[in-house]
């Protein structure tokens, strides 16, 4: 019996049956990160309302994200934000491969793993704060202002409602995901940290690396939608 299973049977449940074969812990998580799928679906179900509706036109997201935040004249549709999805989306597979380490006791890969995982999410979390700051400064912008009037189509003052809208929207979901990602590098400097003391070897599993590394799939999940919403269409 593989010591999952044993922890499973013997110190999880203690004697009850273990429902649809996990462990309470993944059960509790899963409940969670269904629960925050609700937020974040309102959020950009929200965000595709307003865009669909709005009325007399929306901003242009090529013309938004064309450059690269704090260098002049250079035009890289994409460039910087699908460098930050693609450490993000690296740091999910380091994550998996942390997760694989545990279930072989591998303490050594374990700990390797989660430290480029951390470094994944603080990569990601410095180029989106590059990214805001570079918005919310371009063309002498304050954060008195609107940055996304700097690209109004047209320059028409009818787009006026559409736009500040869009850079509400932006500043709150992208801001929203990036608290998620905050929260999930502090756990994961905390699981770090644990299991360089060796408290999950002595524990005899590493489950609970599992558990945060659902959370931390979650979070790139949504970043998926995220990107494609704001950046892609």
């Amino acid at each position: 019996m593989s010591s999952e299973a044993t922890v499973l049977k013997n110190s999880v449940w203690n004697g009850g049956r273990v429902p649809l074969g996990v462990s309470f812990g993944k059960m509790m998580m899963w409940f969670f990160l269904l629960s925050d799928a609700f937020t974040f679906s309102t959020l950009l179900v929200s965000y595709g309302y307003f865009r669909i509706t709005a009325t007399p036109g929306w901003v242009s997201p090529e013309k938004v994200f064309e450059g690269i935040p704090w260098i002049e004249g250079v035009k890289a549709p994409l460039v910087f934000v699908g460098f930050m999805t693609f450490v993000l989306i690296f740091s999910s597979v380091t994550m998996v491969l942390a997760v694989e380490a545990g279930h072989h006791m591998n303490k050594k890969r374990v700990q390797k793993f989660m430290l480029l995982t951390i470094i994944g999410g603080l990569i990601f979390l410095g180029s989106q704060a590059l990214e805001w700051t570079g918005l919310i400064f371009k063309e002498g912008m304050t954060m008195n202002h609107n940055p996304f009037l700097a690209v109004m189509p047209n320059g028409n003052p009818e787009h006026l409602h559409a736009t500040i809208l869009f850079g509400q929207l932006f500043f709150t979901i992208t801001g929203f995901h990036g608290f998620h990602v905050f929260s999930g590098v502090c756990i994961n400097t905390l699981m770090f940290i644990k299991t360089k003391r060796g408290d999950f070897q002595r524990l005899g599993h590493y489950e609970m690396i599992e558990k945060v590394g659902l959370y931390w799939h979650f979070v790139d999940l949504v970043w998926v939608f995220v990107f494609t919403l704001f950046y892609l269409i």
